[in-house]
């Protein structure tokens, strides 16, 4: 009997746990971080990171074809035995803990710069964790069914920026490789920043009804948060001219408020209320993986006792510390850096030595 058959997701709920995962709050600057670096060739950049994030995603299958039923977790038991692999079992738990903390933050301060400027902070934070304990403290089945409800609710969203094209310069764009190849590879380490997420495959793998079916899966999640970013970045880019866009924090932001109908004048109010249930997606996908990698240390069957902790624990953080915009963007720059290892670094290690582990263990993989 499988491990986590009571548990298992379909192939749709395998891809929207990925892509809400990857969408946060990033999009909004992103646009001006790689028209820093890059210029206006750097939407591609973001095809190079999409590709890197696809050879990481088929390491991870080709890992788990070898250890179906194995979470991460499990894995690096089985190679390592239990006391080593807590030496990488406590930073990829620990990676997904701060990761949600910080996707909340972001939340927070969007909702307090646009919508509650005279709330307290950690109510708001409190208000999250509600939803937060109700989705991911239900099991791995309730999420994917939430984020594919979020993607069916918001996939109208992008399709809002081609209101702007009229108004676009497309001569911005052009011409391609204008500094040659260098800038774009610059604009690759911003572009897959903003795309990470996809490492929750670690965990939801074995939860995977049909694996057969996880390339076809990483392939379509990782394609759709692409095409998204991509299409915010290059409108952007057109939008505002190549030195007037590095002058906004959140490019795609500003030119949501360019937006207007007849009928309704803040049409970026609206869109930032949908858009919280997309970046909501993506917090409490982490806070799942944090509390089922907490649950899988210390033993024990339910998670969920363990999402309400890591919750109060954020509130309380937040309480004490007040975080503003310039310490959330320090402490995503430090994660990102982290989730590198995590994303990229981890699954090409634990690849090569698995081929080197099963030519000696023969008999164990299963």
């Amino acid at each position: 009997m499988k491990k986590y058959a009571k548990n298992e997701i379909s192939l749709m709920q395998f891809i929207f746990i990925i892509n809400g995962a990857q969408v946060g709050t990033g999009i909004m600057s992103l646009s001006g971080e790689l028209a820093a670096s890059s210029g206006t060739d750097g939407w591609m950049s973001l095809i190079i990171g999409w590709l890197l994030n696809l050879v990481a995603c088929l390491l991870i299958i080709q890992v788990f074809k070898r250890f179906p039923d194995d979470t991460v977790y499990d894995l690096l038991k089985r190679l390592f035995g239990k006391w080593l692999s807590l030496l990488v079992v406590i930073p990829i738990t620990l990676y997904f803990t701060i990761f949600c903390c910080l996707v909340q933050i972001k939340a927070m301060l969007y909702i307090k710069a646009w919508f509650l400027p005279q709330t307290p902070d950690y109510l708001i934070m409190f208000l999250f964790a509600i939803p937060t304990y109700m989705v991911a403290g239900k099991g791995l089945r309730i999420l994917g069914r939430y984020n594919e409800l979020v993607f069916y609710l918001t996939a109208w969203m992008p399709f809002t920026l081609l209101f702007v094209l009229k108004e676009c310069h497309w001569l911005h764009l052009l011409p391609l490789f204008k500094d040659g190849i260098m800038p774009v590879i610059r604009g690759v380490e911003p572009s897959i920043y903003s795309i990470l997420g996809f490492e929750v495959l670690w965990i939801i793998y074995p939860f995977l009804k049909y694996k057969e079916k996880a390339t076809q899966g990483v392939i379509i999640a990782n394609s759709i948060t692409i095409l998204a970013y991509i299409m915010a970045t290059i409108i952007c880019f057109a939008f505002f001219s190549p030195d007037e866009i590095t002058s906004y924090h959140q490019p795609l932001l500003s030119l949501l408020k360019m937006i207007e109908f007849s009928f309704l004048e803040r049409f970026d109010m609206i869109f930032l209320a949908f858009f919280l249930f997309v970046v909501s997606s993506s917090w409490i996908s982490f806070m799942f993986m944090a509390a089922f990698g907490v649950s899988q240390m210390v033993r024990k069957q339910d998670h969920s006792p363990y999402v309400a902790i890591i919750a109060v624990l954020i509130i309380v953080m937040v309480f004490v510390i007040h975080p503003s915009w310039n310490q959330a963007n320090e402490w995503q720059k430090w994660s990102s850096r982290m989730g590198i290892g995590v994303a990229y670094a981890l699954p090409l290690l634990l690849w090569a030595y698995v081929q080197v582990y099963i030519r000696f263990h023969k008999g164990d993989t299963r």
